[in-house]
């Protein structure tokens, strides 16, 4: 059988469309390192602080923070209806002060709900992009997101997680994406834990990563149920688009 050959990205307006998604990335990380500037100190250095209890747990806490906020997110639909990105990133920056007022106790209280909300965030951009967040095909996207790694990570730029291969829909699969999703989040949440770690300076920080990370989330979701939409309503073939859209960010970078 022979296999169908994909013809170049030619309609102008799929191109323009593809355009705006690569700016909407390529802003979404660059307001990283402006975080960075403002706690002050490296990635690497902000995990350094962090007690060695907490780092070497900190992967499994963050494998079981994204299993719970999938359910407890997906939950929530049901009861609160999605919300503005400012209102999200509004609450978040709040709960990131809280929760850096009281150092890293408070920081730790605090994750699972960041993350819960940041989930929910995701899921509601998916719908609002023509998505049902209660698939499991689009369970699996929105945890995608998160592989983006994040604001406060060191990233080329050309590493997205957004542009991963297709697994197959399961249980199994949503777990496995889940244990590949944890060791990259679980880097960045340890960036945001040592931020937050010092109390009263810690309100400040959490605030700023927090405002940061949702922002940054945020942004990256539009990115991604953007491109699948754009396919979608397009009718282009989906892994030809993110060529075109990956050759569109790696070349502004």
């Amino acid at each position: 059988m022979t296999p169908e050959i994909l013809l170049p990205v030619s309609d102008p307006a799929v191109l323009s469309e593809l355009d705006a998604l690569a700016k909407r990335h390529r802003a979404a990380s660059g307001v990283g390192m402006q975080v960075l500037g403002f706690i002050g100190g490296s990635a690497e250095g902000l995990l350094g602080k962090l007690p060695s209890g907490v780092r070497d747990g900190l992967e499994g806490a963050t494998a079981r923070a994204l299993e719970t906020a999938l359910s407890a997110a997906g939950r929530s639909r049901g009861v609160v209806s999605d919300r503005a990105d400012w209102v999200n990133t509004a609450l978040t920056t709040a709960m990131g002060a809280a929760g850096g007022l009281g150092g890293l106790p408070g920081a730790l209280t605090e994750l699972p709900f960041t993350v819960t909300m940041l989930l929910r965030a995701i899921q509601g951009i998916a719908a609002e992009h023509g998505f049902d967040p209660g698939s499991e095909e689009v369970r699996v996207e929105c945890l995608r997101v998160f592989a983006s790694a994040g604001p406060l990570a060191q990233d080329d730029g050309t590493d997205m997680g957004f542009l991963t291969a297709k697994v197959t829909i399961t249980g199994p699969a949503l777990n496995g994406l889940i244990a590949r999703v944890a060791p990259r989040f679980a880097a960045v949440l340890g960036q945001k834990l040592a931020a937050q770690a010092a109390p009263v300076l810690g309100a400040v920080a959490g605030a700023a990563v927090n405002y940061t990370f949702t922002s940054y989330y945020q942004d990256i979701a539009r990115v991604h149920f953007g491109l699948k939409r754009l396919a979608r309503d397009s009718g282009e073939d989906e892994g030809l688009l993110r060529e075109e859209l990956v050759a569109r960010i790696v070349k502004k970078a």
